[in-house]
């Protein structure tokens, strides 16, 4: 099993004691799309995908599409029409032949998530790409809370705002958040993760601070891992039912308790809010059995759609 983890998932393994379960549970990570893998990646109409951009930093962007948008071609290559809004961080380097990504594709209609990671080909038609796969595997359905699709929105103003910290409005909006996606990397790619749990299990400690407890998972540390490897990460927070994006880039750090537990503890750089055009948005959540009990948010509602007057902008014009 020494090809499926690097030193970085190692060392958390071993340090948590999960190296025998790791071993087993690693069985699961192919370089090949089988067929219920590619029926599923057909039905869905969203994918997460990570990547550094030009400067090296770690985003998680998000791409959305009828059912069919994605798909595999054979038994190792997921191709994707069109491409990510404009402005989006990622932009340039879904254009760039050879960028190593992570990617997610998760079902809030039945709770069910699969991750490819792989090495990118830019397609002949403008914004699509091709992913040749290196890791393809399933996760459980834990923390994923269920949702129905509601409607398309063919118009939006785009990116909102762009910063260096939260605004009030945007850690009001992390605080109520129950999912968000993190991108990570490490010497043998990039990958792409799903957290979630009920509102208030995000922690923002200052606008340029968030926290958040490591919960109970399938032992591979995949994530941990990465980030003990390299810091640079990028996290990801949907506001379902508006279909807004809050993207942050920045560094993290594990930290670990005397007990075992986990807490991750990332420090922000860069912030890109935006409301783009054809966001598909879903309904309220039925919050999942297996989270935890959170804290939850303070200072009002659970979470500020981006562009609302809860979340205002950061100037007068968009920068």
């Amino acid at each position: 099993m020494a090809g499926a983890y690097h030193q970085g998932s190692r060392a958390v393994q071993d340090r948590v004691g999960v190296r025998e379960l790791a071993d087993h549970v690693g069985r699961s990570i192919t370089p090949g799309i089988r067929d219920v893998a590619a029926a599923f990646l057909a039905q869905q109409p969203f994918l997460v995908v990570g990547a550094a951009d030009e400067a090296g930093r770690m985003w998680a962007s998000h791409l959305t599409g009828p059912p069919g948008f994605m798909r595999a071609q054979g038994a190792h290559r997921l191709v994707v029409d069109g491409g990510l809004p404009a402005g989006d961080p990622l932009a340039g380097a879904l254009a760039a032949d050879g960028t190593a990504v992570g990617t997610i594709a998760l079902d809030p209609r039945t709770r069910r998530r699969m991750r490819l990671n792989g090495t990118l080909t830019p397609a002949t038609v403008a914004g699509g790409f091709t992913v040749d796969a290196e890791q393809v595997f399933a996760n459980c359905p834990k923390y994923l809370q269920k949702r129905q699709p509601l409607e398309v929105e063919p118009e939006g103003p785009g990116v909102l705002r762009r910063g260096e910290q939260l605004t009030d409005g945007q850690a009001r909006t992390v605080r109520g958040a129950d999912t968000f996606f993190i991108a990570t990397t490490a010497e043998d790619g990039v990958d792409a993760s799903h957290r979630g749990g009920n509102p208030g299990f995000v922690q923002v400690r200052s606008a340029t601070e968030l926290a958040w407890a490591d919960y109970p998972g399938n032992s591979m540390f995949l994530t941990l891992g990465n980030l003990t490897a390299d810091p640079r990460a990028g996290l990801l927070f949907p506001h379902w039912e508006s279909g807004g994006l809050l993207q942050l880039s920045g560094r993290a750090r594990v930290e670990f308790g005397p007990d075992g537990a986990r807490t991750t503890v990332f420090t922000i750089a860069s912030v890109v809010e935006s409301l783009p055009a054809g966001r598909l948005r879903w309904s309220t959540p039925e919050y999942s059995p297996a989270n935890p009990p959170a804290n939850p948010p303070a200072g009002g509602p659970a979470a500020a759609p981006p562009g609302s007057a809860a979340a205002p902008h950061l100037g007068s014009t968009t920068r």
